[in-house]
């Protein structure tokens, strides 16, 4: 229980449902607080334990019709075999993941049945498993916590055949999310690279052309207020407030926090071989962070023009 008030006290989204459940206790419908609370100080731990998935979530028809509005379409370019895990690196992030979380959460796009003998998994922010009730939904789409504990686990204890899905880039990158600009942030991203080589997990780079064409956003250059503050936000809370619109309800000219229907293209790339060292130095890291990064360059240049973009466009790497 110590463990739980800790971990709210670091999350102040979390407070607010937390609170909000205590307040339910001094009411008539005290039975479902209660009962809630107590199936949540023994289920704490089940989120970073890989989560529970629910196929019927997964398989959800409203999941058709989001794939058809914008549409979106999952590439395979090589193999994943069964008998291995995979740690998927996916970016850009956008602003929303929309890609990510429509190829490696539902089944809409055909994940399973074009990598037959695989189990996709999803990782975000911790703290979003903090949220009651809400931590049940993210669990039964197969979405787990962007944490060493919880990652480990699907790739050391859960068998083989698990793919782990990582926005690399994370929060900070929806900063420089903007139409007609492909950068990310991988440089110095180098954990998930640690985390493949303890485990011998083959890191697999994947691209999601046209995620950062869904909104329009307003980037603040760097020294500015409102720069700082988007960065104090995101150190503060763990994600970053992003000033963007898209079209609105009634007419795709209209301005709105809907996404643009634009179509987002996610291609798996051929995985880097990964071996298992339990205690790999920072050279062996560094090396096959290299390699990864080279299969992504290789991915998207490959790829760009025949998903919209054009063949001088590059990829920019921070």
């Amino acid at each position: 229980m110590k463990t739980i008030i800790a971990a709210y006290s670091q999350n102040q989204s979390g407070i607010v449902f937390l609170l909000l459940l205590i307040y339910l206790l001094f009411t008539n419908f005290w039975p479902v607080p209660a009962l809630y609370l107590t199936w949540l100080i023994f289920d704490w731990d089940t989120p970073e334990k890989g989560g529970r998935s629910s196929s019927w979530v997964r398989n959800w028809l409203i999941w058709n019709h989001f794939r058809d509005y914008f549409p979106i379409q999952l590439v395979k370019t090589h193999n994943l075999l069964p008998s291995h895990n995979y740690i998927v690196g996916v970016h850009p992030h956008g602003i929303l993941c929309v890609g990510a979380f429509c190829n490696f959460v539902t089944r809409s796009t055909g994940f399973c049945e074009k990598f037959p003998g695989i189990r996709p998994f999803l990782a975000t922010l911790a703290g979003n498993f903090r949220l009651p009730v809400f931590r049940e939904y993210l669990m039964s789409g197969g979405l787990c916590p962007v944490t060493r504990r919880a990652i480990g686990h699907l790739i050391s204890r859960n068998g083989t055949g698990n793919a782990v899905a990582i926005v690399v880039g994370g929060a900070a990158e929806s900063l420089s999310c903007k139409p007609g600009l492909t950068t990310i942030i991988l440089n110095k991203r180098k954990g998930f690279v640690r985390m493949a080589l303890q485990h011998g997990a083959h890191l697999v780079p994947a691209f999601s052309f046209g995620e950062n064409d869904l909104f329009q956003q307003v980037v603040f250059e760097e020294g500015t207020c409102m720069k700082s503050f988007q960065n104090r936000f995101q150190k503060l809370l763990g994600f970053a407030p992003c000033f963007f619109y898209g079209r609105g309800f009634t007419s795709v000219h209209s301005q709105g926090f809907l996404p643009f229907p634009r179509p987002i293209t996610t291609v798996i790339g051929e995985p880097v071989t990964v071996p298992k060292i339990e205690q790999p130095t920072c050279g062996t890291v560094d090396a096959y962070h290299a390699m990864y990064v080279k299969a992504l360059l290789k991915l998207f240049n490959d790829h760009k023009v025949q998903y919209g973009l054009s063949e001088t466009a590059e990829l920019q790497i921070l």
